[in-house]
């Protein structure tokens, strides 16, 4: 086993008594550098630049292993790993002087009493032989030389202090003086120097040390000597012995609370905080804020305990709020300073403090700080701390802090709060803890809150719990239970805003929109100090401040329940309406500019006036598909505190957004809180129309049909005739779906709608596939043709498009193969250079129909998987399901039959759920050819027996349909 030295001239004893020389210096360098960082790997960058600090030679790693070849030769049981992160010396405690002298004073350091400190120290000393790497220039180490020497300094005035302490002067006097001598500036060693002197009789010479002290650093630096040589002198001076002036603490010193047995989530969090405070690079400094009520205390408190570990020498817990000058003269009592040590100037205080911690390994909590230079005040000086701290505000004048924002838990975190604090009942009635969740707004505090009141009272049903949280005007009122409150919490943060914020942090509060864009905050508040203000509820944690949107407009969320704080005071009069008549008249520009395809027609209203600046504006709407995205949460909102005419108005301009990104679930509510809300007839009857457009859109054909019907008879009774058409033509095309092509055909042809008007190509494609149906293919095609040039002639790509579809399909009918080709491939074409996707998943649906009819296989199940994609996303199930359909058979072809079967009988299901009886008969059609080929006869035999009952021979477009399908059940 070889021992090491480095703490004076470089030596290497392997075996015992045996001391190795090595000739070269660059063996002496590459050793000496992996010995001062020793059991740590050493990137080969820095070995390089040791080994030759002005250029490296071309063969610089091969002349670097040579190098560690050589000193495994020379130096028995040396242990040098090499790894990706570079080269690592491994060594036991004792193998090197340098870890002995660390270990030992870590143990002076841990001791009880000053006596067994001292010893300790001098035993760390004593591992000195002189300069670090003496007689060896390595100008890589110099930075970390010279860390070395002021650490073996400050052990030697630890010692000092703890011999000091434990009454020993006597013995100091001469060591003390040669340091001086040395270290002439070093204002601590003058001060033992001087009690020491004190202590042995000679006041004179004590007296004269400060004088040389002083002098010397007014000469040399310019300053006076601190306070704590000042105090020495005024103590001689009068006298008096100085000591117990700063006796060492008592290490470690922890003072946290303890840690809460039913914390819950935060792993994100805490991983993150760990690991920014035990990197070990500096002063790590992590700043934690948050919303009121959202666990930045206990979080923080998490994390110290599980930092622990990393700082051996204590953990502090400073709970701010009060006179900082108190704050820290209590540290300096906890750190071991006596009272009337402790100096009157916040300053000094902050100074000693500083100092204590000195080469210490202590991790700093200061809890709820308020202002950046308290929190300046307590930062240690030295690498080997860190500091944590949690606030309401954000402290953004805090110098290179990691920022980290606290925000509600995830629901299945909150969840799991509860049940640790209600116990069981959570998981068995989950619909009800989720309601609690949603009204806590899976903030802990209110949680907690809402899980105490249901611990303390067992009887105390989570339904009845629920209903009366989500009661928004008690529901503050609520999550009280003893000493927790979520309005307290938040009323600390709000009693420190200035009066504009609070103008505004109430403007905001009963503000009916919840995600606001940077303009409707200014817009609201109204005041040329609107951006003071906001940054101020910024800073506090009561707004939070978002990401731009697409469109480039900062966003700012104010969470639910600290808007019902702010929504609790008085009325205060803001810029509401404008804000509001903003949104309506942008959504009306926004709707402009994107194609209509919600099949009906767009409600008449006069021009919405604009108040926004038209630049404004138009950045805004540039892409009006992102304006919508990024509004859609806030106009859905708004539609249910609008009157029904308005939130009509502002709904029609939003379905075209909806509607065209398949949104059916949004739609479907926000009808269905017009419908609740009116009184109105004629309003009522256009949402209900709407709701069956929905309705049909997922497959509830005998729903949407009677919706139909209903809705057409009050419009045309209202004298809505516009109306009328569109939802006439939406029900012919519902009773296609259903099988009633001959009603289907009489319902289009009873309107009376010219080719220029919208709706004309939504009834001609209905008269077509009615016709289709009933096996009139030519008169369908002559239809479809008319149709077509009359898009044409209108020029807009949609239409063309959709025209082409419809012709498409009719020309294969008519045996024109080449002709339903052509213009299917232009169809897909047009539509893939517009918004139009439901319309073109149609048209590509139809594509993979054709090319299947005519034996293009790969490019039919393309077009099919395509298809379906985009009608998934849209939520059009009959089509998604007609697709799924297509891809089985072709798994058939491919010999996946097996496969195919569950799939099948899945669509099976719901086509006949849905009442489709074509889309029932092919389905069974389908099944049968993968029961056949799976070698299930009988099944198969009942399969289509099942399709040929549902069968109608005129219904040309299932016949053609039924080829494509049979096509791709063909082998591959």
């Amino acid at each position: 086993m070889a021992h090491f030295g480095v703490l004076g001239p470089l030596a290497i004893e392997s075996p015992p008594g045996h001391w190795v020389a090595l000739r070269g210096d660059r063996q002496r360098t590459l050793l000496a550098v992996l010995l001062l960082n020793a059991n740590q790997h050493v990137h080969v960058d820095v070995l390089v630049e040791a080994l030759w600090p002005e250029r490296p030679p071309k063969s610089y790693a091969s002349n670097l292993h040579t190098y560690l070849s050589r000193l495994r030769e020379r130096i028995d049981g040396l242990r040098v790993e090499h790894g990706p992160l570079g080269y690592r010396l491994c060594v036991e405690p004792d193998e090197l002087d340098l870890l002995v002298f660390r270990s030992a004073v870590a143990e002076g350091q841990r001791a009880g009493d000053a006596l067994a400190a001292s010893g300790h120290y001098r035993r760390a000393l004593a591992q000195w032989r002189g300069p670090v790497l003496a007689g060896l220039h390595v100008p890589r180490l110099d930075a970390d030389v010279a860390r070395l020497e002021s650490e073996r300094l400050a052990v030697f005035e630890d010692c000092v202090d703890a011999e000091l302490t434990a009454g020993r002067h006597g013995e100091l006097t001469g060591e003390l003086q040669a340091m001086i001598t040395e270290h002439p500036l070093r204002e601590r060693l003058a001060a033992q120097l001087m009690i020491a002197l004190h202590r042995a009789g000679r006041q004179g010479d004590s007296l004269e040390i400060y004088r040389r002290l002083r002098t010397t650093l007014i000469e040399e630096l310019g300053v006076e000597p601190g306070a704590e040589v000042r105090r020495v002198h005024a103590a001689v001076l009068r006298g008096e012995d100085p000591v117990p002036r700063m006796p060492p603490p008592v290490w470690p010193v922890c003072q946290l609370p303890p840690d809460i047995a039913d914390f819950t989530g935060r792993e994100a969090e805490l991983a993150e905080l760990t690991a920014v405070l035990g990197s070990g690079a500096g002063v790590p400094l992590a700043v934690l804020t948050g919303e009121p009520g959202a666990g930045k205390s206990t979080l923080a408190v998490r994390a110290a305990h599980r930092l622990r570990a990393r700082f051996p020498d204590g953990q502090l817990y400073v709970p701010l709020g009060r006179d900082v000058g108190e704050v820290l003269a209590d540290l300096l009592r906890a750190l071991g300073v006596p009272g009337p040590a402790v100096p009157d100037d916040v300053r000094a205080r902050a100074a000693v403090f500083r100092g204590r911690l000195t080469d210490r390994r202590v991790l700093v909590v200061l809890d709820d700080a308020g202002d950046p230079e308290h929190v300046r005040a307590l930062l240690p000086g030295t690498p080997g701390c860190a500091v944590l701290v949690t606030s309401r505000q954000r402290l953004s004048g805090l110098a290179g802090a990691h920022r980290l924002s606290l925000g509600p838990l995830s629901d299945a975190e909150a969840t799991e709060l509860l049940n640790r604090l209600a116990g069981a009942r959570v998981a068995r009635e989950r619909a009800e803890a989720g309601r609690i969740v949603a009204a806590c707004a899976r903030l802990p505090l209110a949680l907690r809150i809402a899980g105490s009141r249901l611990a303390i009272r067992p009887h105390l049903r989570l339904g009845e719990l629920a209903d009366r949280l989500e009661d928004e005007v008690r529901r503050l009122d609520e999550l009280t239970v003893s000493d927790l409150a979520v309005r307290s919490s938040i009323a600390l943060s709000h009693e420190g805003l200035r009066p504009p914020a609070r103008r505004a942090f109430r403007l905001l509060g009963r503000c009916k929109l919840v995600d606001l864009p940077a303009w409707a905050v200014t817009t609201l508040i109204g005041e040329p100090d609107a951006d003071e203000a906001v940054e101020e509820l910024v800073e506090a944690s009561l707004l939070e401040a978002r990401e731009p949107d697409a469109t480039g407009e900062g966003r700012y969320r104010m969470h639910d329940l600290v808007r019902l704080y702010a929504a609790e005071g008085p009325p205060v009069e803001g810029g509401a309406s404008t804000v509001l008549a903003a949104t309506l008249a942008l959504a009306d520009a926004a709707a402009a500019r994107l194609p209509r395809t919600v099949p009906m027609p767009a409600m008449a209203h006069e021009p919405f006036p604009q108040p926004l600046p038209a630049a404004l504006v138009e950045r805004l709407l540039e892409r009006p598909e992102e304006w919508f995205a990024a509004e859609r949460a806030n106009l859905v909102r708004l539609i249910g505190s609008l009157g029904a005419r308005e939130a009509l108005l502002l709904l029609d301009k939003l379905s075209v957004y909806l509607y065209l990104h398949g949104h059916y679930a949004d739609m479907r509510a926000a009808y269905e809180t017009v419908l609740a809300a009116t009184d109105d007839r004629p309003s009522a009857a256009i949402a209900e129309a709407n709701l069956a457009l929905l309705r049909h859109a997922r497959g509830q054909y005998e729903e949407a049909a009677a919706a139909y019907r209903e809705c057409a008879k009050e419009l045309e009774a209202h004298g809505d005739h516009r109306t009328h058409a569109w939802v006439s033509a939406n029900l012919a095309h519902c009773l296609i779906g259903l099988g009633r092509a001959e009603e289907a055909l009489q319902t289009a042809r009873a309107l009376s709608v010219s080719d220029d008007q919208p709706e004309a190509l939504l009834v001609r494609e209905a008269e077509s596939a009615a016709l289709l149906r009933l096996g009139r293919v030519a008169d369908a095609h002559e239809a479809d043709l008319l149709a077509l040039a009359s898009a044409r002639a209108g020029g807009d790509p949609r239409r063309i498009g959709t025209a082409l579809h419809g012709f498409a399909w009719s020309s294969l009918l008519t045996g024109d193969d080449e002709e339903a080709e052509a213009a299917i491939a232009e169809s897909v074409e047009l539509l893939r250079g517009t918004m139009a996707r439901s319309a073109l998943a149609k048209s590509l649906r139809t594509l993979g129909a054709i090319s299947a009819a005519t034996g293009a296989r790969d490019r039919a199940t393309a077009a099919f998987e395509e298809a379906r994609a985009l009608a998934r996303d849209l939520d059009e199930r009959p089509r998604e399901l007609s697709c799924t359909r297509a891809i089985a058979a072709s798994w058939i072809g491919e010999g996946r039959a097996a496969q195919a079967i569950p799939v099948l009988r899945a669509c099976l299901d719901e086509f006949r759920e849905m009442g489709g009886r074509s889309a029932t008969g092919l389905t069974w059609l389908v099944l049968s050819r993968a029961c056949e080929a799976a070698g299930s006869p009988e099944d198969a035999a009942s399969a289509a027996a099942e399709a040929a009952s549902l069968a109608d021979p005129r219904d040309a477009s299932a016949a053609a349909l039924r080829r494509a399908l049979l096509a791709l059940t063909e082998p591959a």
